[in-house]
């Protein structure tokens, strides 16, 4: 069950170079399943972070939120397939079109032969709130407006979505055991919240139906980020247990 915990787990390497990312998976390598790849390192870094990663070991989450019109999203949803990375996201604020394109382009190329990466539609951002989405004209709140999009993204053809852990029970009702839910906003109890809204801890996450948890700070700013990774998957392993 530890094992299965650890390829569970993904660690957000929030950081700047490929020097330092580097040192954070040789550091966490064996603790951690996947590492998240975001917008600031990849500007910074480009798909050379991606092969580090991969030629250590690593599996990667481009966590890119792809989000314009249903061609170029197509066309990007490709190259983070030729990348190889085990999963990526696009907005599923984007709309049916959109998923749908990007859908087939990763079903065409799965069937030349490549590894097929989950493809993940991000529903409303841990950080946001009702008031946030009426800043934009979004009279729903978030409680809806998260099982709406998940639906909306099943439908779609979408292997899952990103949700805060507040919302995965509803979206595991609404789109079934197999549909996949990544939940970001988790923090146990030795970690602050930070700027995140919407958060659980790990035991509850998984316990509420999440199959991979997002962890960042809470390890990265750990006095011991190795002992924090192994306290996280150690509560996860126990919270499987009992699912």
């Amino acid at each position: 069950m530890i094992q299965d915990a650890r390829e569970r787990l993904i660690f957000a390497l929030d950081v700047d170079s490929l020097d330092e990312a580097g040192r954070w998976v040789r550091l966490l390598r064996d603790q951690v399943g996947i590492f998240k790849v975001g917008k600031q390192l990849f500007t910074r870094c480009g798909p050379d972070v991606v092969r580090m990663i991969r030629e250590q070991g690593g599996e990667v989450f481009l966590d890119l939120k792809f989000h314009d019109i249903p061609n170029t999203v197509a066309c990007a949803a490709v190259e983070a397939g030729r990348l190889g990375v085990r999963m990526f996201n696009v907005h599923a604020l984007g709309g049916a079109a959109m998923m749908e394109q990007a859908a087939a382009a990763v079903k065409e190329q799965a069937a030349g032969g490549s590894a097929k990466a989950l493809l993940l539609g991000v529903t409303i951002l841990t950080s946001s709130s009702d008031m946030t989405l009426r800043e934009v004209g979004i009279e729903r709140p978030v409680s809806e407006m998260v099982p709406l999009l998940a639906s909306l993204a099943c439908r779609s053809g979408l292997d899952g979505v990103v949700a805060s852990p507040l919302e995965v029970g509803l979206i595991r009702q609404l789109c079934g055991p197999d549909f996949a839910i990544v939940t970001p906003g988790v923090r146990p109890d030795f970690a602050a919240r930070n700027d995140q809204c919407r958060t659980m801890t790990p035991a509850g996450a998984i316990a509420a139906g999440a199959d991979y948890l997002v962890v960042g700070r809470p390890i990265s700013q750990a006095p011991d980020p190795l002992e924090a990774a192994e306290r996280i998957v150690a509560e996860m392993a126990a919270a499987l247990e009992g699912r």
